[in-house]
């Protein structure tokens, strides 16, 4: 069995090294290639500074690249008996180099490892994120754009109110993704920042250059306080869990919204037959599971930063175990919410609309506001306009007038689409992926 990275003479009971080893391994698998990459900026830093020899990083840097090649290919174990990844890494290190392979962890801990690690991972996960996000977003203007010249009745406290369009109903969903990626970016400026050189959490007596990894990683600037870098554990999840709650709740609502508008009293819209499934008593049925499972997955994500804030919000400055078990909340929850996406992408775009919904006599008193808008720009007050549309509609007299005319920013009649398009775009260009992308790339050639 392989010795703990902490280990000296006094094995640990075996019972309590289960419960206090948990789910960590299966988590760190997630982190394996970017514990691998931080290792790599680490010791080119090291050898900048004299605690490893040039021959000694040639060799380490060659056999990094080995094993970040088999993580990326999701071939990375981490064996019975070894703790961690970074302890699983050493190992391997250690079996090909001797005893080189001990020097890569000088002037950190297992505490900054973890932090990068995770900076590392949440970061790469952000951008898939906001590809598949913005993807998700030019399927709705696309949506939006072709169908505004249909109406479809608008509701408030679910009953029938205004007249809408499809193009105001695809393309609301559109801009509360704009605002979502909006946060998102905030909470990546949040993680962006570099904790390697806090060890502890009180920095180290080796003399690191700190700037260096940062520029190495790619990171925008480094949390440079070393107490402060390790109180940012917990709380940078946190950040991006509130950021990926944002995206989950506009799902979710788009969710509910597309179960209503299929069903059959209503009517609006009808989903592609490969995604819906049928009952096992009830031949007819064509069931919206798959937006089901997306509202009920997404309501679980928009309870993540609580989950994470009820973790650490009771702890002092400093590490403790508890931390450990936010990765079991965190870690996961990027897979199922770019599931979500994926798949709303999927049918959002296969969407049929209904063209013909107006027509119904139910839906006549919509038009109420037009006429009473109508009278006003005829030069009757609006409130002897509003009560003599009422009592008409009460003696069963208002005949409407389905003629729309809305011409102001952002109504049925001028959406605005090329402006909340051109506003997404700058907020996507606001990331700058393509300075870590660059950096990455780099410290692997």
């Amino acid at each position: 069995m392989a010795q703990k990275l902490w280990e000296k003479n006094v094995q640990v009971d075996k019972e309590v090294e289960t419960f206090t080893v948990g789910k960590d391994r299966e988590m760190d698998l997630y982190l394996a290639k970017y514990d691998v990459l931080g290792s790599m900026a680490h010791i080119t830093m090291l050898e900048s500074i004299g605690l490893l020899a040039k021959e000694e990083l040639t060799v380490l840097l060659a056999e990094l690249k080995n094993i970040y090649a088999v993580a990326d290919r999701g071939e990375f174990v981490i064996e019975e008996g070894v703790e961690d990844v970074h302890s699983q890494v050493e190992l391997m290190l250690t079996r090909r180099l001797g005893d080189i392979g001990k020097k890569i962890h000088s002037g950190r801990s297992r505490n900054d490892q973890v932090l990068l690690d995770l900076k590392l991972y949440t970061r790469a996960q952000i951008r898939e994120l906001v590809e598949l996000t913005n993807g998700l977003f030019e399927v709705l203007i696309s949506q939006s754009n072709r169908y505004k010249e249909v109406l479809m009745p608008g509701y408030t406290h679910l009953q029938i109110a205004m007249p809408s369009s499809f193009g105001l109903w695809f393309g609301a969903y559109a801009e509360s993704l704009m605002d979502d990626l909006q946060m998102m970016q905030a909470a990546y400026k949040v993680c962006n920042r570099n904790p390697l050189g806090s060890a502890a959490g009180y920095g180290s007596s080796f003399p690191l250059n700190r700037q260096m990894t940062t520029d190495l990683l790619g990171f925008d600037s480094m949390d440079y306080n070393v107490v402060y870098a390790q109180m940012g554990r917990g709380k940078m999840e946190r950040t991006v869990a509130f950021a990926m709650a944002g995206i989950a709740a506009t799902l979710s609502k788009l969710a509910f919204d597309a179960c209503m508008f299929n069903s059959q009293n209503f009517g609006f819209i009808k989903l592609p037959d490969q995604f819906t499934t049928g009952s096992s008593i009830m031949p007819h049925k064509k069931n919206p599971d798959v937006f089901e499972l997306t509202r009920a997955k997404c309501n679980k994500i928009q309870g993540l930063p609580q989950q994470i804030t009820l973790i650490c919000n009771n702890l002092p400055s400093g590490y403790f175990r508890d931390l450990q078990i936010i990765k079991e909340v965190f870690l996961p929850a990027f897979d199922e919410l770019k599931d979500c996406i994926r798949m709303v992408t999927h049918m959002m775009r296969e969407v049929k609309v209904n063209d013909h919904i107006l027509e119904d006599d139910k839906y006549a008193l919509l038009f109420s506001v037009e006429e009473v808008n109508r009278l006003v720009l005829e030069g009757v007050p609006f409130r002897d306009a509003y009560k003599q549309v009422g009592l008409n509609i009460e003696a069963g007299k208002f005949t409407p007038n389905k003629a729309v005319s809305h011409t102001h920013e952002g109504s049925i009649g001028n959406l605005c689409n090329d402006s909340i398009s051109a506003l997404m775009q700058n907020i996507i260009d606001g990331f700058s992926f393509s300075k870590v992308n660059e950096a990455e790339k780099e410290l692997l050639a």
